[in-house]
């Protein structure tokens, strides 16, 4: 059979390829406008997204888009006239913010025979930080810090974003009518709900002020009285779902994370291996889920149950990680790979790879890694223990000492992780 680092690799390639922009954009471009094109966009995948609208534009169009797109450093990509800009993930900074003042700004002088596309993808959210009246960037990145070290979920997150944004949850769907609206988006968020996507900013959003103050009292996240005033105006308020401004809209989503499991379950399908797709929406804490996931592994392997191996166990989503204390490096992949290498304690026959799509793991500069049976007491060789680096949260220099991590730098394309378990029979 195929050495399994091979496989665990070209199942990982396979996910990301599946939702190539390339492939997945051009095919729902909407009808030719009566006047302008213009192109406006935010995530990992945006530039990317771009790039591909833009050369279907001038090539069946015979029109020239104009326009301007914010990605994140190291993902931009060239466009003959649509302007790409970076800025910074996942904590924003200025040039995210002056990026979001001007799309906002752009999509404010459309007409109603011009087309506004919106391309959107993951990491959108941090990636438009423009904060409402009087509010200042550094309350977004201090809110944006306090929510991701808290274990909040990405949809209660966005809840708190939209409510503090001047774009976000609907906004720039506001700003854009009555010009035909039409937003192409990447999922990479649990069931694919497309207002949580980089934080709807055309999307209409059904939560509420109350909601985002409830999420933020849930996570014991204290507020600066300014904050807090903000919340209590009506205009923290995201337009109401009825509003005549999404009367001319229409949203499609070009790529969803179950796809890419599916171009990964088909690889494993053609090396012999029978393939189970376990979820595309598993959240949790990271350590947590790999713990589960191990004691899986392990029933198949002793027992064979819920089927023989040659066995691929296949999921995605987003899991969180709670920081409480100091910390090492590590994103959520190398969480989760590490708490289910360290349970599956080098059992025979069971390796296993986590990654995410965009080929950064957190705020490090690896996708995730993978997991080979040998690779615990590997670690010990190298002077790493993996209990202690789990405490630690210290992921990433675990895998690292072994030579275990999955570098692909930016992927151009996000639809969450890739988590993959083969069990070999021995």
């Amino acid at each position: 059979m195929m050495p399994a680092e091979t496989l665990l690799r070209d199942m990982f390639y396979a996910a990301v390829a599946a939702a190539n922009p390339d492939l997945v954009v051009p095919p729902h471009l909407p009808e030719k406008p009566e006047g302008r094109v213009i192109v406006l966009g935010a995530g990992k995948a945006s530039a990317a997204m771009a790039r591909a609208a833009e050369d279907k534009i001038l090539q069946s169009w015979g029109l020239v888009p104009s326009g301007l797109v914010v990605t994140q450093y190291g993902a931009a990509v060239s466009c003959q006239h649509i302007e790409i800009v970076e800025a910074n993930h996942p904590v924003p900074d200025a040039n995210g913010m002056e990026a979001a003042e001007r799309i906002l700004a752009i999509a404010d002088s459309a007409d109603a025979d011009d087309l506004v596309l919106f391309l959107v993808s993951g990491g959108g959210s941090s990636l438009l930080p423009l904060p409402g009246k009087g509010l200042t960037l550094d309350d977004k990145q201090a809110i944006n810090k306090a929510l991701l070290k808290s274990g909040a979920a990405i949809h209660e997150m966005n809840v708190v974003r939209k409510h503090l944004s001047a774009i976000k949850g609907g906004r720039l769907a506001a700003a854009a009518y009555p010009a035909k609206l039409v937003t192409l988006g990447i999922s990479d968020v649990p069931g694919d709900d497309f207002g949580t996507i980089a934080s709807g900013p055309t999307i209409a959003d059904p939560s509420t002020v109350a909601d985002a103050i409830d999420i933020l009292g849930r996570y014991k996240i204290s507020l600066p009285q300014h904050i807090a005033n903000f919340l209590e105006q009506d205009s923290a308020e995201t337009p109401d779902p009825s509003s005549v401004c999404f009367s001319n809209s229409q949203s499609t989503l070009v790529a969803r994370p179950q796809a890419s499991l599916e171009a990964a379950a088909e690889v494993a399908k053609q090396a012999g291996y029978t393939p189970l797709i376990l979820g595309d929406a598993i959240e949790g804490e990271a350590q947590d889920v790999g713990l589960v996931m191990a004691g899986i592994a392990k029933q198949v392997r002793n027992y064979g149950q819920p089927a023989q191996p040659p066995l691929a166990l296949i999921s995605g989503g987003e899991t969180t990680v709670s920081v409480n204390g100091p910390a090492g490096r590590g994103g959520r992949n190398t969480a989760f790979l590490l708490s289910f290498a360290n349970a599956a304690n080098d059992m025979p026959g069971i390796s296993a790879l986590a990654c995410d799509t965009d080929g950064i793991d957190g705020t490090q500069d690896n996708a995730g890694a993978l997991y080979l049976p040998g690779d615990i007491a590997l670690g010990r060789q190298a002077g790493r223990r993996a209990i202690d680096d789990l405490s630690g949260f210290d992921s990433y220099s675990f895998f690292e000492a072994i030579n275990r991590l999955v570098m692909t730098g930016p992927t151009l394309t996000n639809v969450n992780d890739l988590r993959v378990i083969l069990i070999d029979p021995i």
